[in-house]
């Protein structure tokens, strides 16, 4: 986490969707957390192929093991161990591959990251993501990654929490419209009206929309937030709708899905201000790879 904030800093691609492709089972309402107990070693595996291919950040499987993701599967008295287990598999694999490597503990929105009008109340969000992000950091991530976040509410919600447990080791990743002007939340909030609130974050970003769709968004957010906040990019492959690519649907569009293509966009990224450049939904460890030779890091 020492790294200059000029330099770039690669993030793995995507999990459930990877997980999805190798055979595991990702149908909700448990998604990928499913892999935690049925398939821990493509897992492993899966977060061990990323760092091969030069990233040097992986994500802990715990997109969906909140304590209410968990019990809509009869699971939510599980949450602690299995948010502990992602954490350990991740380590794993750091520990075997790369020790140098960031475990960064991912943090989703508490409902469908695609319908923020199901968004639970302030305190429903401040109490779940205090009891999610208290785990992780029991658990040992380097960071946290509050990602997908698609509401002025729960996003700012979950900010506090890590900023309350975890001050300087915290970030934040935004779900946006995929059509209108840039750096507009689902919900409809500007980012505009909550940049100026989080210049403490060790980044600030924007994640699973298009990769043509992601330069707009960094130039914004670089312009608007401190020279010391990272901004991180990390796009869907364009293989899913918006209201699939989280959650394991049918390919629907194509944009970015070769990773050569997908890596020529992540080169126009850091270009436009973006430090912290990985894969979201549909991209898979020969994107990464692809990311990697391009910005010469492989």
């Amino acid at each position: 986490m020492d790294t200059a904030c000029g330099s770039i800093l690669l993030l793995d691609g995507a999990t459930g969707t990877e997980l999805g492709r190798r055979g595991v089972e990702i149908s909700l309402p448990l998604w990928s957390a499913r892999a935690i107990l049925d398939a821990p070693e493509v897992l492993e595996q899966i977060h061990a192929d990323y760092l091969d291919v030069g990233c040097e950040a992986i994500t802990t499987n715990t997109f969906r093991t909140h304590r209410r993701s968990l019990a809509k599967g009869g699971l939510g008295d599980r949450a602690r161990e299995l948010t502990e287990r992602a954490v350990r598999i991740a380590q794993r694999a750091r520990d075997k591959r790369n020790p140098k490597a960031l475990v960064l503990g991912s943090v989703a929105p508490l409902e469908d990251c695609y319908r923020p009008d199901l968004v639970p109340s302030p305190a429903e969000c401040a109490d779940e993501h205090r009891e999610m992000i208290a785990q992780l950091l029991d658990a040992g991530v380097d960071l946290l990654l509050l990602e997908t976040m698609n509401s002025q509410r729960e996003s700012m919600a979950a900010v506090q929490q890590a900023r309350e447990l975890a001050p300087g080791k915290w970030m934040v990743s935004f779900c946006t419209k995929p059509e209108g002007p840039p750096g507009v939340m689902l919900r409809g909030t500007p980012l505009t009206d909550v940049l100026p609130t989080l210049g403490d974050a060790y980044a600030v970003g924007v994640n699973c929309v298009v990769g043509a769709a992601m330069e707009a968004h960094v130039r914004l957010l670089r312009a608007l937030l401190p020279d010391n906040v990272r901004i991180s990019a990390y796009g869907n492959s364009g293989e899913y709708s918006t209201e699939d690519r989280c959650t394991g649907g049918e390919p629907a569009e194509f944009d970015s899905a070769d990773p050569q293509t997908y890596a020529e966009y992540a080169q126009v990224w850091a270009a436009a201000g973006a430090s912290i450049i990985g894969g979201c939904c549909g991209t898979t460890p020969e994107t990464m790879k692809a990311v990697a030779d391009r910005l010469g890091r492989s």
